[in-house]
């Protein structure tokens, strides 16, 4: 990794001393914005500012791609449908190294570079953590010096911005794009023409091999669209390119001269809706076939995209997987497999066995869930009529497989039935998980736990025929993102103590270890939390309207609103302390603010109903005046990387109550630890390598276990019993059932109960619900105690080092994608 001087003097046009950058923000403004110092608003000079940042990530953007195509090094190729990167200007300035000297330039321009940050959208391209993991990726690839480039869709309005009304989610666009993106540069010439349905001509050539032409159906063009990701102080600059969908042909004139006006512009219209909105509401048929072709539109423009790459600079294809690694990020892009095998048949005349040597050298494949409906699959139906071409070759790579496996299996029918792609119970689907572990040359899960349960329980079978084939590579997240940059108060004091080495070397936190127990340093470490608490409570008065108390324990839950994610036990915890302060209101009970925060899938009803539940709460905990000051309970809506900058250094308490073997990893978890925030959680996912790296003693752990979940529900597991054995507990389901949060309408919640009650409570939420009480109470009589609290905290910073993205990152090099660092 080679060093970056802030006060590099390349030239006049993209010196980095503040007069350097005070005279190019100047000139910014004039020749690309179009505005005088005068007229100019606070965004203009933000686009301004944010394109002499990018004017010096530019030149090393280059230098990094001429020095990869020089010395033909191998690259990978990570494929996610998300990326999550969050505001890009400080990230930039941090990383190259001259955020103090553009601070410098900014205020001699009468602004303030804190003020220019909060005037940036948040890049919508993600929905939680597997878009921000897959940022974490990018970083940390860059940081190391490594050959990459990312692939995804540049979508328009995002997933959603959340807005929350009467208690209710709703939906509205997220149009982050609206005034231009600084950072992206569009390449109308990288256009690549991706086809939908018609049909496959079938013939033979001179030498009575079998050729395939897929012709006729819908076409539509991806365009590039490419945004620098530079790594933190290395000359290194990688590639994120983004799709976007073109109509092939934009306007119909004859429509347009027959006064047609809408039929004139109608194929164009459809055509670009692919790009339009992250993950549309899969409740709809409709929806379900635009997320196909959103998948299959951003694999085909990727892939033809890196074979023509490939190609410039080598004629056998035989030698790409020497020199080409695609990263599967979940079942996403699974169709790529099918799709680099129609291009090495079909396009350049491979045989099969040679395109499918060199397609299983090529990808590898991360999962993501171990829940079975959350493990994507197509309708065999949808797929043929969409694809018909792949889905021919899909049929011919099951028909190899099962060939293979009945060949190593003989007469196990039963086997082939659990194993094939196509799945034939419950009408005929498409496995794409299946697709991908067959194609895949490795499969890693993300966390110890969740690799452990794919190789036992998801994905048994697989692995006992493929041994070897299946490794763990426990997620991790970058310290540039998640503490230096989100947590100025908290970096600046590490950097004092023991420099800044730790930025790209996480383990030298561990030098922070003898400090725990040293007055002093507990008493900093204090003061950063309440600083970040302090900014917290501004914001809430700011743009929530709300007063939260930043004495009082910041209690934080933020995540993807999920049932398995149990922000539902979290409620019933904060009904029941209510319940026991309404009771008693001088409970000596520590002051409390607990904090929620996620988005819920437009279509999933039930997470959209627990949001409402716990504005409902809130609302009665609000005006209820014997609670006042001892029990404080918020919604945060719209919950996004900058709003998640916000809340993890300011938490003292990180709620990570999945249950048990359900959660894969979680990343949520590692950057709370990170801020000096303790754990609360169940043995689930990175939980327990948390809990194994800070100890026992520096951990709030509860509540069932995988293998006891499995067992529990093996065993009959009657959650009515577990309800009508405990009071506080039925006292506060009686209460949501009956309308005590909404009694204007009182039938409410009734479905929350029924699955809680007649349902099975599949979620194990009932069963976990007086461990957590009584984990809880443990994490209170901590808290009376600063000075054990505070050592704890210091301990979860220091034991993080492990679960930098970095560390991740060289394990996908090593044992995945054969790369080595290109200084």
């Amino acid at each position: 990794m080679s060093a970056i001087d802030p006060n590099r003097h390349d030239h006049g046009y993209l010196g980095t001393g503040p007069e350097e950058i005070r005279h190019a923000i100047n000139n910014r403004l004039v020749y690309s914005i179009g505005k005088d110092p005068f007229t100019a608003v606070d965004h203009d000079w933000l686009q301004a500012l944010s394109y002499v940042v990018r004017d010096r990530l530019i030149e090393r953007w280059m230098d990094t791609h001429r020095n990869y195509s020089r010395r033909d090094c191998k690259r990978v190729y990570y494929l996610s449908l998300e990326f999550l990167i969050g505001r890009s200007l400080n990230n930039a300035l941090l990383n190259i190294g001259f955020r103090d000297n553009t601070a410098q330039a900014l205020e001699s321009l009468g602004l303030d570079l804190e003020t220019m940050q909060t005037l940036e959208h948040d890049a919508a391209l993600g929905n939680g953590g597997l878009g921000r993991l897959a940022a974490c990726i990018l970083d940390s690839i860059a940081t190391l010096d490594l050959p990459a480039t990312g692939y995804g869709i540049r979508y328009e309005y995002g997933m959603f911005r959340q807005q929350i009304e009467n208690g209710e989610q709703r939906e509205q666009p997220e149009n982050w794009l609206a005034a231009g993106n600084p950072w992206e540069f569009s390449r109308p010439e990288v256009r690549y023409l991706i086809r939908f349905g018609g049909q496959v001509q079938v013939s033979t050539d001179e030498t009575g091999r079998l050729k395939h032409q897929w012709g006729g159906g819908d076409e539509v063009m991806a365009m590039a669209f490419d945004t620098p990701i530079p790594g933190y102080h290395t000359e290194t600059v990688n590639n994120l390119r983004l799709w976007s969908a073109r109509a092939s042909s934009d306007f119909d004139l004859g429509c347009f001269n027959q006064g047609n006006y809408i039929k004139a512009v109608e194929r164009k219209t459809l055509s670009e809706n692919l790009s339009k909105v992250l993950y549309p509401d899969d409740s709809y048929a409709e929806n379900q076939e635009l997320r196909l072709r959103q998948q299959y539109f951003f694999v085909s423009a990727s892939l033809q995209d890196i074979v023509r790459r490939f190609l410039q600079h080598h004629s056998d294809l035989k030698q790409l997987p020497d020199k080409v690694a695609i990263q599967l990020n979940d079942t996403h892009p699974a169709i790529a497999i099918p799709e680099l095998m129609r291009i090495l048949i079909d396009q350049h005349q491979l045989e099969w066995q040679p395109a499918w040597e060199i397609t299983a050298r090529t990808f590898s494949y991360t999962n993501h869930t171990l829940l079975p409906e959350a493990l994507e699959s197509w309708p065999l139906k949808l797929l043929e009529g969409l694809l018909p071409r792949h889905m021919q070759i899909i049929y011919e790579i099951n028909g190899h497989f099962l060939e293979w496996v009945s060949n190593q299996h003989p007469g196990n029918h039963d086997l082939l039935r659990r194993l094939s792609i196509i799945e034939e119970e419950n009408g005929q689907r498409v496995r794409m998980a299946h697709l991908a572990i067959v194609g895949s040359h490795k499969v890693n899960g993300v966390s110890a736990l969740h690799t452990k349960l794919l190789k036992r329980e998801t994905f048994a079978d697989f692995h006992r025929i493929y041994p070897g084939k299946f490794i763990n590579i426990t997620n991790g997240i970058t310290p540039r993102r998640w503490l230096h940059q989100s947590n100025p108060a908290l970096s600046s004091l590490i950097c004092d103590t023991i420099g800044s080495g730790w930025i790209d070397d996480l383990q030298q936190l561990e030098r922070l270890l003898p400090l725990a127990d040293d007055a002093a340093f507990r008493a900093e470490f204090a003061a950063a939390k309440r600083t970040n608490k302090l900014h917290l409570a501004n914001l809430a008065a700011r743009f929530l309207g709300t007063t939260i108390d930043p004495d009082s324990l910041f209690d934080v839950q933020v995540k993807r609103i999920h049932e398995y994610k149990r922000q539902l036990l979290n409620l019933l915890r904060v009904v029941t302390l209510y319940n026991r302060l309404h009771d008693d209101p001088g409970l000596d009970l520590i002051p409390r603010t607990v904090l929620i925060g996620g988005k819920a899938a437009p279509g999933y009803a039930m997470a959209k109903l627990i949001i409402r539940l716990i504005n409902d709460v809130a609302g009665v905990i609000d005006s209820d005046p014997t609670i006042k000051g001892h029990l404080k309970l918020l919604f945060i809506p719209n919950y996004d990387v900058t709003t998640a900058g916000d809340i993890i250094p300011a938490a003292d308490l990180s709620q990570q109550i999945s249950t048990a073997g359900m959660e894969a990893s979680g990343t949520g978890n590692m950057k709370l630890a990170l801020n000096g925030t303790i754990t609360m959680g169940t043995l689930d996912g990175a939980n327990i390598e948390i809990h194994d790296r800070v100890g026992e003693e520096n951990i709030f752990t509860f509540g069932l276990t995988a293998d006891e979940v499995k067992e529990s529900k093996a065993r009959g597991y009657d959650p009515r019993r577990v309800y009508e054995a405990d009071p506080e507990l039925r006292r506060a389901v009686d209460q949501i059932a009956a309308g005590h949060f909404s009694p204007t309408d009182p039938d409410r919640y009734r479905s929350i109960v029924d699955s809680l009650l007649n349902g099975g409570d599949p979620f194990m939420v009932l069963a976990d619900y007086r461990a957590y009480l009584a984990c809880d109470a443990r994490a209170d009589r901590l808290y009376c105690d600063p000075d054990a609290w505070f050592r704890s905290a210091i301990i979860n910073t220091a034991r993080m080092g492990f679960f930098s993205s970095d560390r991740t990152v060289s394990e996908y090099a090593e044992k995945i994608w054969g790369i080595t660092p290109v200084d």
